[in-house]
């Protein structure tokens, strides 16, 4: 039988931490290897408690164990701890590298889709859906690359459709089940690389959508807001979805933008037209198949995998 797990790097309170392990493990997870970024003993406890799952916290000593001091950037962090869990001992067929606001929605069971690509495939991308800030069960899909992309976005987001890609606020890449066993690999936040080259030839698992909470309400957005333009994915570094000479913006510049120009009402206006639930937003999905409803069921699977679990 086909097995799989998945790696993270989390920063969050114990009751994310958990729900998050717990709903993986219901969807038939081998293993966990979860990396906490700093020290948090409920959800440590707990974690170590259940046999599929690999718990580490990253104080000094791990980093040296890892060749060095932690790192300043939270990206490289998740990507060392990443390739640390590629590189141990094999438990799993297929691991993936995900996010603590991201969950895996397959239409059959993982480890038969996974088991059911050809053995010369080495990797396997899974594509975003992304949720409406305010909504449980409510998200906005994938919009596949290609000439129509640009025309659905701009109909759907009328005053931002330009700056944002694929009509989402965060990644549109997803994250890439790999095949174990390989030689010489590393991990990235979205790929995967052997030898020091991106592997290549992955082809996405339409059957798995990454459900991705990025802003499940506008206070938790707001809230993350400032460290993502400056350090997370909002940062100035990552090119725009349209390039500055057709009259595009970085996500970053734009915001800098609305805040300098409108303050907090220039970023309502944008969360409100691009990630807030409302019947226009969902009515302008609809018009396209765009409308995603799944409910995780987290506090279920909270309650079976860690009915011990006060939080």
């Amino acid at each position: 039988m086909t097995t799989w797990g998945l790696a993270a790097t989390i920063l969050a309170p114990a009751p994310k931490v958990l729900r998050f392990a717990a709903y993986h493990l219901e969807h038939g997870a081998h293993r966990l290897y979860i990396y906490l970024d700093a020290p948090n003993d409920v959800a440590f406890d707990h974690l170590k408690a259940h046999p599929k799952i690999r718990v580490q916290t990253c104080d000094t000593a791990h980093w040296e164990r890892l060749g060095g001091k932690r790192p300043g950037k939270h990206q490289v962090r998740q990507a060392m701890n990443a390739t640390h869990a590629y590189q141990r001992r094999t438990e799993v067929d297929w691991l993936i590298h995900m996010d603590v606001d991201e969950f895996l929605v397959p239409a059959a069971p993982i480890a038969d889709l996974l088991g059911a690509l050809p053995a010369q495939q080495t990797t396997a991308r899974v594509r975003p859906m992304e949720l409406l800030g305010g909504s449980d069960t409510a998200f906005k899909a994938f919009i596949p690359a290609g000439p129509a992309r640009r025309t659905i976005v701009n109909e759907i987001y009328r005053t931002f459709g330009a700056y944002i890609k694929g009509g989402f606020l965060s990644h549109v890449a997803g994250k890439v089940f790999v095949r174990k066993g390989l030689d010489d690999i590393s991990i990235q936040i979205h790929n995967a690389f052997q030898n020091g080259n991106q592997l290549d030839g992955d082809a996405d698992i339409a059957q798995i959508a990454l459900a991705h909470c990025h802003a499940p309400s506008w206070d938790a957005w707001r809230a993350a807001f400032a460290y993502r333009h400056a350090k997370g994915s909002y940062r100035s570094e990552l090119r725009p979805a349209t390039p500055p000479d057709q009259g595009g913006m970085s996500l970053h510049d734009l915001f800098a933008h609305l805040y300098d120009d409108q303050g907090e009402n220039g970023l309502h206006a944008f969360y409100d037209e691009v990630i807030g639930d409302s019947p226009t937003l969902r009515a302008r999905l609809s018009k396209h198949g765009l409308l995603r409803e799944v409910d995780l069921a987290l506090e279920a699977a909270l309650a079976r995998h860690f009915p011990d679990a006060a939080v």
